[in-house]
């Protein structure tokens, strides 16, 4: 997005992208050089930015996102919520939407930023619950990065950043693989992180019956070919996303979207094992609801142990 050693051009620039702030430099002599990256999907935009400064960020309220901050590098000091704490390579932040913020940035620190849509986070925390909400969903500010949940936060975020990297996601027109992603990341955010709705989630199972779940298995395989999504799933079989998913983990030891992928899988291993007239690797991929050839030679090996090009 930007590379530039000017404060207004620099402000300006990483405004249009995540939102109006004040942006001023701390002490005298500066180094200053901003650089920012940013890719946006549908309801989320991953975002590297580095100010080589000390500079002071204030964007009061953010309003209609929640901003994950994983530092790469350096550290920052953060006022949010009446709590001040440094973010470090440790321990991450989310500043929540409806709460105003100041940050202190070193010279030598940097970010990875995750935004998540407002509304679309409600929208995912209402299908967990399958109830309205009671009001503003506001988390705890500090990610510890080093263990349990706020590692496995890290490791998710980090990986949508490699797949950008490495083009498979996010990439001009948005995907089935795109939306997926970022329901994903919006729900392990809301299932991970501490939040003023945690007790809410956790009572949401109510313990999905036999006959719930057999519907919801003839939805997957009715719908192989489809971008489908854990919330349709769950709408499908008349349940909530945790119930639809603590239901298929207590039955098949999997989650549904790991059913729906070897669903998927071994219908295309079938196919390509025909006598007669067998399709082409990618027919049968995408025939099956992949969209990525990589991805699904690699989940094909991974369960039949040999490629689809190598299949007899």
């Amino acid at each position: 997005m930007v590379r530039t050693r000017d404060l207004d051009e620099a402000r300006h620039i990483t405004s249009a992208k995540l939102c109006d702030h004040k942006l001023e430099l701390v002490g005298g002599r500066s180094d200053l050089f901003v650089r920012h990256n940013a890719v946006r999907g549908q309801s989320i935009s991953a975002n590297y930015l580095h100010y080589g400064a000390d500079v002071t960020v204030n964007p009061g309220q953010l309003g209609s996102f929640y901003l994950f901050q994983v530092p790469l590098s350096g550290c920052a000091k953060i006022r949010h919520r009446g709590e001040e704490m440094t973010a470090t390579t440790q321990m991450g932040t989310i500043l929540n939407p409806d709460r105003g913020a100041l940050l202190h940035w070193t010279r030598d620190c940097s970010k990875l930023l995750l935004q998540v849509d407002k509304n679309q986070l409600e929208a995912v925390a209402r299908s967990i619950t399958g109830a309205p909400l009671p009001g503003p969903i506001r988390f705890e500010m500090q990610v510890d990065l080093t263990n349990g949940a706020g590692r496995q936060l890290k490791r998710l975020v980090m990986a949508c950043a490699q797949g950008i990297e490495n083009g498979d996601l996010f990439q001009g027109q948005l995907a089935a693989r795109d939306l997926r992603a970022e329901e994903d990341l919006a729900h392990a955010l809301l299932t991970l992180q501490p939040s003023n709705i945690s007790h809410i989630i956790a009572r949401s199972d109510r313990r999905a019956n036999l006959r719930e779940i057999r519907i919801a298995l003839e939805y997957i395989h009715a719908n192989l070919a489809e971008p489908i999504t854990l919330a349709d799933i769950s709408k499908a079989a008349r349940m909530n996303v945790r119930t639809l998913q603590k239901g298929f983990q207590r039955i098949y030891g999997q989650s549904p979207m790991q059913v729906l992928r070897n669903a998927r899988l071994d219908t295309a291993h079938y196919l390509l094992a025909a006598r007669r007239h067998p399709p082409s690797v990618s027919e049968a991929a995408y025939s099956c609801g992949f969209s990525h050839l990589g991805r699904f030679s690699s989940f094909y090996k991974e369960r039949f142990g040999h490629l689809p090009s190598e299949q007899r």
